[in-house]
């Protein structure tokens, strides 16, 4: 994905300012209510929660983090890997999926001892990794080869490798056979379909570097956040962007609480910004603080909680021409997953 702990812009949108009704701000309510150090060197990217498991997986540079969400430690990583993204489940409960960027390859691992199954090679630099339940497949979204590769989850094979109109982002699946993917650099959303392994739709959006996405599949919604503190909602019936929503700055992950009717953003700024999707205005009812550079998240609808991480960051090394904007390195030790729910 996008540079997961940058940014330094402040998301001052207080639920308050957005004249959000009291009732509602009570009912999202949301705060951070446990933080847990992880510890551990370099940069992270998605995580994603497994519910039922009562498991975190974290994208943590050359390893995957295994995280006991009952106690907030960490029960292993897999390791040996070239630079991690994310992380697809499939619903059989044994096996998942690793992203590695670096390695231009999916892993496979066994869920039970966090063991590594298979290495698959994909495209360049495979990002956003999602299993598709009607095909029983798992799609690698290639961020530098601009493309697709679709894996056959039973052989571990790629079965196809679909062209993207430009650098893909998160992407989402809505059970019926169909995936949707963000496309950063062209500010559209592309529709495919899971059984023709192929493309069929391209929708613009008024939506600035689309990088995380949500998905609504009881009113057929998606939710795309942008630069320029933005939401995009989209109609994925008819491709029509029905609303804008305003959240705070630096965005790179979203979520949805179905039950709740609550979209999430996290921000790099350090705020999660909640959502009323029940709400045809789509007003930010709260506006969470947490931690600078906490930008990707992951909600757990069993426990209705959201999980970012972040980290301390020591001083940016001076520019050169090579490296024109260098990161700041994250203070060792500092890394550190952040718990957010409704007491």
């Amino acid at each position: 994905m996008r540079n997961r702990f940058g940014g330094f812009a402040l998301c001052l949108l207080a639920a308050a300012s957005m004249g959000a009704p009291v009732a509602l701000t009570a009912q999202a309510n949301y705060q951070v209510i446990d933080q847990w150090k992880i510890g551990g060197d370099g940069g992270w990217d998605y995580l994603l929660a497994d519910g039922p498991a009562n498991r975190l997986y974290i994208t943590h540079g050359q390893k995957v983090d295994a995280v006991d969400t009952t106690s907030g430690k960490v029960v292993g990583s897999i390791t040996g890997l070239h630079g991690t993204h994310g992380v697809a489940l499939n619903p059989d409960g044994k096996l998942g999926y690793i992203s590695d960027g670096g390695g231009n390859a999916v892993v496979v691992f066994d869920r039970s001892n966090l063991s590594t199954v298979a290495t698959i090679a994909v495209g360049t630099n495979p990002d956003a990794i999602i299993y598709e339940p009607v095909t029983k497949a798992v799609w690698a979204f290639n961020g530098r080869s601009k493309d697709a590769s679709v894996i056959d989850a039973a052989t571990n094979k790629v079965v196809a490798t679909i062209a993207l109109p430009g650098k893909p982002e998160f992407a989402q699946v809505d059970g019926q056979g169909n995936l949707y993917d963000n496309i950063e650099d062209k500010n559209v959303v592309v529709k495919l379909d899971a059984k023709a392994k192929s493309l069929v739709a391209t929708w613009p959006i008024t939506c600035d570097s689309p990088s995380g996405l949500a998905i609504d599949t009881d009113a057929h919604r998606l939710f795309s956040v942008c630069d320029g503190k933005k939401m995009a909602v989209t109609d994925y019936t008819s491709g029509k962007q029905i609303a804008t929503a305003t959240i705070g700055d630096g965005p790179d992950a979203a979520g949805y609480n179905a039950k709740a009717k609550l979209a999430f953003a996290s921000c790099g700024e350090g705020v999660l910004s909640v959502v009323n999707a029940a709400d045809s205005s789509y007003p930010t009812v709260q506006t969470v603080p947490t931690q600078k550079r906490a930008r990707t998240m992951t909600y757990d609808a069993t426990s209705d909680r959201i999980y970012t991480v972040t980290a301390q960051f020591g001083q940016a090394p001076p520019a050169t021409a090579d490296n024109p904007r260098p990161r700041p390195p994250v203070v060792p030790g500092t890394f550190t997953v952040i718990v957010l729910g409704r007491k």
